[in-house]
């Protein structure tokens, strides 16, 4: 069954390569994009646009010094961590020289030193977090005091030594009250960490926290650079009568979407490189920056960037076709950034508050700013899958339309040269 399988594979490649040999040249162009999508127009003009943006310096240059930086965000703080300060932990009452040796062992295996610290009183240790003179305070050896609660996906040293000793000193102190007898034996078993009491509500920090920082950072930097390459393409097309060629050979719809779609595609295999530039690096210097980022949240940020990509692809070509000339460019790039600049300042902000407010909730739904505010909403756990989804839909639909409008824009502004064209005369006669 094999071997016929084989067989009847090459017979129908056989018969499709004579077959395609025997038809003129737009016949071959259609049974080849049959084939191969990317033999097709679109997807010849999308190989220039890769080719063109690989070979360039610019992306060379900016591939590296984006390598670079994230090399330096993961070696460095690597590089440090071996230099972290002890841990203070305030003494109220009396701690018996047992539980202190449990203390110091618990913070050798969260990888740091202690530090004891005698306070007056529950008050003192009180004042003494507040004000950041210790990292914990063990009260009477009964309970453990810290300024602000550990949040679920908290991996810092100094979450890791509390949690440690709470869990250690519980069981010292279920062993104290158990004589071995069998009540106590039973008593030893259900034994849990002592309660560790904040004086502030705790925020969400770690690997969760980094992920959702640096996957905006990757949003932003990509949807920058790859829609200001999109924009003075165009208007060097323009501007240099290319475009008068180029639309001899293929339609206007065809040129557009090639050229989106290949630079999209450049913007996503540096994207590819990047990260996992990240994750090799991470794991081969021991760092814990990267590591426990949720699947989840790694995934929606990804989704995000190529659906931002598409809706903000159409607004600069389109912006770029009714430009001729570089200071046109500069006068159009700010204004066009505007939505995302709003997006990823207010979407850097909830992340470091960990506290989404109702506006930010709606930026979330609107496709200008959904691709920096709702990656954060799934990584605090705001959203629903159906939030997700509804914002998607929403973002998708709207994405479409403009696509349709954009290509209106583009093909009655790319030919008309001498001045910048207006949007309101474009709106004027209908774009359609």
């Amino acid at each position: 069954m094999k071997g016929g399988l084989i067989a009847a594979i090459v017979a129908v490649v056989l018969i499709l390569r004579v077959w395609t040999r025997r038809r003129g040249a737009t016949d071959h162009r259609q049974a080849r994009s049959l084939a191969w999508p990317f033999a097709s127009d679109i997807g010849i003009v999308a190989a220039r646009e890769m080719r063109e943006r690989f070979r360039g310096r610019i992306f060379r240059v900016g591939t590296l010094l984006i390598l670079a930086v994230v090399a330096a965000a993961i070696v460095i703080p690597t590089l440090k961590s071996g230099k972290s300060q002890p841990q203070r932990v305030g003494i109220v009452g009396v701690l018996p020289a047992a539980l202190r040796a449990d203390v110091v062992a618990s913070a050798s295996s969260a990888g740091t030193a202690v530090r004891f610290v005698t306070e007056a009183d529950e008050n003192a240790a009180k004042a003494d977090l507040r004000a950041g003179n210790i990292e914990m305070a063990i009260v009477r050896a009964h309970e453990l005091l810290v300024n602000q609660s550990i949040g679920a996906g908290d991996t810092s040293t100094g979450a890791r030594f509390v949690l440690a000793t709470s869990e250690n000193l519980g069981v010292l102190e279920a062993l104290e009250a158990a004589h071995l007898t069998p009540a106590q034996s039973s008593e030893l078993s259900r034994a849990g960490p002592l309660p560790v009491r904040s004086l502030q509500p705790g925020k969400t920090k770690g690997a969760a926290q980094t992920t959702s920082v640096i996957g905006l950072i990757l949003i932003f930097v990509m949807l920058s650079q790859y829609n200001t390459w999109i924009l003075i393409g165009v208007m060097e097309e323009k501007s240099s009568r290319v475009i008068e060629v180029l639309l001899a050979a293929v339609r206007p719809i065809q040129l557009l979407t090639g050229k989106v779609l290949g630079i999209g595609l450049v913007a996503f295999a540096q994207a590819t490189v990047i990260v996992a530039f990240a994750l090799v690096l991470a794991k081969s210097v021991g760092s814990d920056l990267l590591h426990g980022s949720a699947p989840l949240e790694v995934l929606s940020t990804l989704v995000w960037l190529v659906l931002g990509y598409a809706f903000y692809c159409w607004v600069y070509a389109a912006a770029g076709s009714m430009t001729e000339r570089q200071d046109q460019v500069q006068s159009l790039a700010f204004p066009l950034s505007l939505p995302a600049i709003l997006g990823y300042v207010m979407a850097l902000t909830t992340v470091g508050s960990q506290n989404a407010s109702l506006f930010f909730k709606v930026l979330a739904y609107l496709p200008p700013t959904a691709p920096f505010a709702m990656p954060v909403l799934v990584g605090l756990g705001d959203a629903t899958w159906w939030d997700f989804l509804a914002s998607t839909a929403i973002t998708v639909i709207c994405t479409i339309g403009l696509a349709r409008l954009a290509a209106g824009i583009y093909r009655r502004a790319i030919l008309r040269t001498g001045r910048r064209v207006k949007l309101r005369e474009l709106l004027a006669r209908g774009v359609g």
